[in-house]
């Protein structure tokens, strides 16, 4: 009848361990699938966060290289402006100073023009006249006279034609350095102008390659909006599935000490129901002694067993706290891999410590645990009810200590 008992209650406990396992194993996949999902949506959000950075600091390059283009523009208009302004002072000179050739011009052949008729008439008449003039002077003195009168004449002649000479070599010098500076100045124009195109195609171009990096910069930062909409969406379905798992390690607990009590009820009634069989004789020819045998048998299980066992557990819960089973074990920081961001507080709004901080659903935040001689209170969510989450200090320690099982008390 022990061993029978025995079996039964063993039994029971495995079923009711196995169901419970299996329902948080459902609930841990779906919480690290959506710790995965929240992980790459992360990943993705910093690449894409790199990503605008990026952009922006083309973006920033090109605006300084388009404001250069445009002060480079600004000075080859105020060039262009000064070059045809003296462009227009040269043509107004030109025009000034073929006015004066033309003048000049008609001078000179007016004055060439007179020049050779007395030249031809001193040729003509000059023997007769001077010899007349020297034979008709009253005196040597007036002779001498009349000589230099002719002299003077002659030199005012060639004086005039020197002149005339210069006159027009100075007019086509002139001319000359007009045509020339036309030219320098015609050349510069069509130089700058060639350049403040090119300034001006560059500024295009660069104005629309802005304009594409703007676009790419908008294009990013809604992909990083999506992003973060897929991160809060995470941490709500995570939030949601921590807050079923809560809902459900209560249930199952109502459920194990509801099943608990049923089973005890229906072990009680089939002790009985063995009990009264044996009391009819049917096991022996004596019934006193069957009865008085069974008597003792179910004294010994129903009293003597239960008696010691319940010393046991009250001794355990006085000296260590309240029982709750073997736990997984695991570790965590508080670093941005952990926990999405880092240098957080924990869920009940304390900083975690080492040694002290722990994570698990299902108990109150405060709840200390006793696990393997360490004392921990329960201040942060991420892991369910049967899963303790221990704290360090750092992502290595938190790797190194693994996965582990431990039976946990709690003491208060």
């Amino acid at each position: 009848m022990k061993n029978k008992r025995v079996f039964a209650l063993l039994l029971a406990g495995f079923l009711t361990v196995s169901m419970g396992n299996s329902v948080w194993a459902d609930t841990e996949d779906e919480i690290a699938y959506a710790m995965e999902q929240k992980e790459a949506a992360q990943s993705g959000l910093a690449q894409t966060e790199a990503t605008i950075i990026s952009l922006e600091s083309k973006k920033q390059e090109l605006e300084n290289y388009l404001a250069e283009l445009n002060a480079q523009y600004e000075e080859l208009s105020s060039s262009l402006a000064v070059l045809e302004k003296e462009a227009a002072d040269k043509e107004e000179e030109l025009i000034r100073i073929k006015e004066e050739l033309k003048e000049a011009k008609i001078a000179a052949s007016e004055q060439y023009e007179a020049m050779k008729i007395r030249i031809v008439y001193m040729y003509e008449h000059g023997g007769s006249s001077m010899l007349g003039a020297m034979l008709s002077s009253d005196s040597i003195a007036d002779f001498l006279n009349q000589a230099e009168n002719v002299s003077q004449i002659s030199q005012y002649d060639r004086d005039m034609l020197k002149k005339y000479e210069e006159t027009r070599e100075s007019i086509k010098e002139q001319e000359q350095q007009i045509e020339e500076e036309n030219e320098a100045i015609l050349q510069l124009q069509n130089e700058k102008a060639g350049k403040q195109q090119e300034v001006e195609t560059m500024a295009a171009n660069t104005s629309a390659t802005i304009s594409s990096y703007i676009s790419q910069i908008s294009a990013t930062e809604e992909e990083a909006n999506a992003l973060m909409a897929q991160i809060s969406s995470a941490d709500s379905n995570i939030a949601a599935l921590l807050e079923q798992a809560e809902e459900e390690a209560a249930a199952q607990a109502a459920e194990e000490a509801s099943d608990s009590y049923d089973y005890d009820a229906e072990m009680d009634v089939s002790e009985s129901s063995d009990s009264s069989v044996n009391d009819t004789g049917s096991a022996g020819d004596d019934g006193s002694d069957l009865y008085e045998e069974s008597d003792d048998t179910y004294e010994e299980e129903t009293g003597n067993t239960e008696d010691s066992s319940y010393t046991e557990e009250s001794s355990s819960n006085s000296g260590s706290g309240t029982y709750l089973g073997n736990f997984r074990l695991t570790g965590y920081c508080n670093c941005a891999q952990c926990c999405g961001t880092a240098g957080n507080a924990t869920a009940s709004g304390a900083m975690p410590v080492a040694g002290h901080t722990v994570a698990m659903a299902g108990v109150p935040f405060g709840t200390q645990l006793l696990i393997n001689g360490t004392v921990y209170t329960v201040e942060d969510l991420g892991t369910p009810y049967g899963h303790v989450d221990i704290y360090f200090n750092s992502h290595e320690e938190a790797l190194s200590f693994g996965s582990q099982y431990a039976d946990v008390y709690q003491v208060n």
